[in-house]
């Protein structure tokens, strides 16, 4: 039976990627960071789901993670490493904090580090574990390649995500192990649909105000018209066990929006996306 590590396996991506795995005939191991969140994964998922509680960012935590999939192992390789856990942040840069920015990296960046540092080997790059090679699917984003307004932690993080996995990529040639991204658009998960909780008022003074209201009400929107978990989970098992992988997964509600704001030149992308949120200078 192949075996499979998702962090974040609580909800969203994670969760849906968990049951279809498991689903198909894989063992899991899902990290979540509460005892609660384990035990209803437990219930929901059966004998072949593991809880691994960590948060991505206590390395320690992970390291003893990553020690107990070693032991439930038994000299075998691991399949798969899915680095899902993340979170999104808000507000314009001359005014978030640099505690903010830092919390955004290090959860989104420095925990997927974390995470394959301390998995890596079971994948295959320790010699003494017998089996083939593992791979490790990258959770990025659209955000990736495109820097919105007023989201600018999260787009700078999922930016960072996607050079670590190009250069890792390279890197973990010399074991056989490949490294592919998978980049939604806009997914119902709670990562956008909390955005109503999201406290705007510490910038009741700021000009960004209003254009925060209106980025929070897109948000929501993102929410309610993204992509089901279960579509991003079709495309990370396709990056596990297709036998010719793609470097790199885009999958959206809408492409053909995307295609265009790919090809239009920058300065209209940002004209547009100023008039809609009010983002040009006052006469």
């Amino acid at each position: 039976m192949k075996s499979v590590v998702i962090t974040g396996a609580s909800t969203g991506i994670g969760w849906a990627t968990a049951k279809l795995l498991l689903d198909r005939g894989f063992r899991v191991f899902g990290s979540v960071r509460r005892q609660a969140d384990a035990d209803r994964l437990k219930n929901e998922f059966g004998a072949n789901f593991t809880p691994l509680l960590f948060d991505v960012t206590d390395e320690a935590a992970v390291l003893a993670a990553a020690r107990e999939v070693r032991s439930a192992l038994n000299g075998e390789t691991l399949a798969g490493l899915v680095n899902n856990a993340g979170i999104a942040v808000a507000g314009p840069v001359l005014e978030l904090a640099a505690d903010e920015f830092r919390r955004q990296m290090d959860v989104n960046v420095i925990g997927p580090i974390i995470a394959t540092q301390a998995f890596g080997p079971l994948l295959g790059s320790d010699p003494s574990l017998k089996g083939p090679k593992g791979r490790i699917v990258m959770i990025s984003s659209v955000a990736g390649k495109n820097g919105n307004p007023l989201m600018s932690a999260y787009s700078m993080s999922k930016h960072a995500v996607e050079g670590l996995s190009e250069s890792l990529r390279r890197e973990m040639m010399l074991f056989g192990i490949d490294v592919i991204i998978v980049a939604p658009g806009p997914v119902k998960t709670p990562i956008w649909g909390k955005a109503d909780e999201v406290d705007i008022s510490g910038y009741q003074n700021s000009p960004y105000f209003a254009a925060l209201g209106k980025i929070r009400k897109f948000m929501m929107h993102l929410g309610e018209i993204g992509l089901p978990p279960e579509k991003i989970a079709e495309r990370i098992f396709e990056a596990l066990t297709s036998a010719s992988p793609k470097v790199r997964y885009q999958i959206t509600p809408d492409p053909m929006r995307h295609l265009m704001t790919a090809l239009l030149p920058k300065r209209t992308v940002d004209n547009i996306i100023a008039k809609r949120l009010g983002l040009v200078p006052r006469p």
